[in-house]
């Protein structure tokens, strides 16, 4: 039995209000600095609607353009106007602010998120006319309160305001009155977190043409965690996402590794899959608001926009063997293990090398690998550099040190083997998954053979140790249905074993005669 990736959906959130008022960077400026320059000059760096629809990463994410196209286009592309500005894309979709909120709402099961009555009026039919909003999520959706209200839920009861172009057009409600866990602003993070994953998990299986009811479970690998003061990160995302899209038949858990939560979450899938536990698997995640506009002192610094206004939200689908879709080889592992250390070349040599080293193959037998794939638009200006490019390089030294490639060669290797960044710096986005809709398409057109996904972490944020993570596996080409002369059927063996035990039977009767 295998597991292949049947379909993949990749959505972005555009949320310049929570920019302002959400983002981490922000938050923790108007406390240490409220009359800081920077939050004076930042509300003129927010980016409009058209055009982040124009920006290229941003439909190279959802599919209108290929890493291929990127790359051919000079960096900057924050300067650059891109020629398809839809807003819908071959893997899912972009939504404007208006809408996501409506889509918060519908999301919330506790009445925690309140909209003003004429904000949702005037948004519900452009919300209802989404492709992938059904009638069932369209009915959540209440009338609406009275704008005074939210004014003074906001300044009386501790809520998280909710913005529109500035205006207040809402607020999440805490969700207990002194527990921290359930506060206004750690609700705001997970409904945030539930939203996005819930749009995901639509265009994932209206890509895959996957009937809901064939799910059967959920994995969530975001960077959030759901709980009360007597269990912090109880959980469970997975299924209370799964609950809103409507997956009737599907249970699941949430996983969770820093950035490399995905591929420990994508290994976990294919297992379940491949062991037969379950036929369909769907692996999820939504975006963090946290990681808001967290450059944003060094795009302000350098007149830069404020390039990161996206909540990023993927789902991936699995499913048995097709015998045409890419499947997961889970003979080809890389794990960075406890004793690894935290040396780069020690990481890569973990993740990339020794699981093709237990296979017989060289670095050079993959077609292309997908590391961390964080948009050089965003980190350069940080001064973090082109991490995908930094990935690509110490891939290619190992390659030279392996004898695999020329010292030559490296100045080309990444042309050949990588790919330029795209994906919104949300930690868990960019990690390796944002090519999987992209390989998928490569494989089944039979221009790659073989790709690898490399999920890197840092376990160290959480204060719980100082090592760091990482997992990766290879998407290949469906090797086709098992031939008939290939092997034995399960008939087969039950007739061979019946025949053994007869010829068996017949000489212990033999020899007592």
């Amino acid at each position: 039995m295998k597991a292949v990736i049947k379909g993949a959906g990749y959505i972005l959130a555009h949320t310049p209000d929570m920019v302002l008022q959400n983002g981490t960077t922000q938050t923790t400026e108007r406390i240490v600095n409220p009359e800081s320059e920077y939050l004076k000059e930042l509300p003129s760096h927010i980016r409009d609607w058209n055009t982040v629809l124009s920006y290229w990463p941003n439909q190279v994410y959802i599919g209108n353009k290929t890493p291929d196209e990127l790359a051919a286009i000079p960096q900057p592309w924050c300067d650059k106007t891109c020629d398809v500005n839809d807003r819908y894309g071959r893997y899912g979709q972009m939504m404007p602010q208006e809408e996501f909120l409506l889509l918060m709402q519908a999301c919330d099961v506790f009445s925690l998120v309140m909209l003003e009555k004429s904000f949702v009026a005037t948004h519900k039919a452009a919300f209802a006319a989404n492709p992938l909003i059904d009638e069932t999520i369209v009915a959540r959706l209440v009338e609406g309160i009275d704008a005074d209200e939210i004014a003074r839920l906001v300044a009386e009861e501790h809520s998280e305001p909710l913005f529109d172009n500035g205006k207040l057009v809402g607020c999440v409600n805490r969700a207990h009155d002194i527990d921290v866990n359930l506060s206004a602003h750690v609700m705001h993070e997970n409904i945030v977190s539930k939203a996005s994953s819930v749009l995901a998990l639509l265009a994932a299986l209206k890509n895959a043409g996957v009937d809901k009811n064939d799910v059967e479970y959920v994995i969530d690998c975001c960077e959030e965690a759901c709980g009360d003061m007597n269990q912090r990160g109880g959980g469970n995302f997975a299924k209370a996402a799964a609950e809103i899209a409507g997956l009737s038949n599907a249970t699941g858990s949430d996983v969770r590794g820093f950035c490399a939560g995905p591929s420990h979450a994508l290994i976990d899938a294919a297992s379940l899959v491949t062991a037969g536990t379950f036929k369909c698997v769907v692996v999820t995640a939504g975006g963090c608001t946290a990681k808001l506009g967290m450059n944003g002192k060094d795009h302000v610094k350098k007149g830069l926009p404020i390039l990161e206004d996206m909540v990023g939200g993927f789902a991936i689908v699995l499913t048995q063997d097709d015998g045409v879709s890419p499947e997961i080889n889970l003979n080809i592992v890389g794990r960075h293990t406890v004793g690894t250390g935290s040396a780069p070349q020690a990481v890569i040599t973990s993740l990339v090398t020794e699981s093709l080293d237990r296979n017989g193959l060289k670095i050079t037998d993959v077609d292309k690998f997908s590391p961390e794939m964080q948009n050089p638009d965003i980190t350069k200006p940080a001064g973090a550099g082109d991490v995908p490019l930094a990935n690509y390089k110490m891939i290619a030294a190992l390659a030279v040190k392996r004898g695999e490639i020329g010292r030559a060669d490296i100045a080309t290797f990444a042309d050949k083997y990588g790919m330029t960044g795209w994906a919104p710096t949300q930690g868990h986005i960019p990690s390796g998954v944002p090519a999987i809709g992209y390989f998928r398409d490569k494989i089944m057109a039979g221009d790659f053979k073989r790709c690898m996904i490399i999920g890197k972490g840092s376990l160290f944020l959480g204060r719980m140790t100082n090592l760091f993570d990482g997992a990766s596996f290879i998407i290949q080409a469906n090797s086709g249905a098992e031939e008939s002369n290939a092997g034995v059927s399960e008939d087969e063996v039950k007739k061979m074993i019946a025949k053994a035990m007869r010829e068996f039977a017949a000489t212990l009767l033999a020899a007592e005669e």
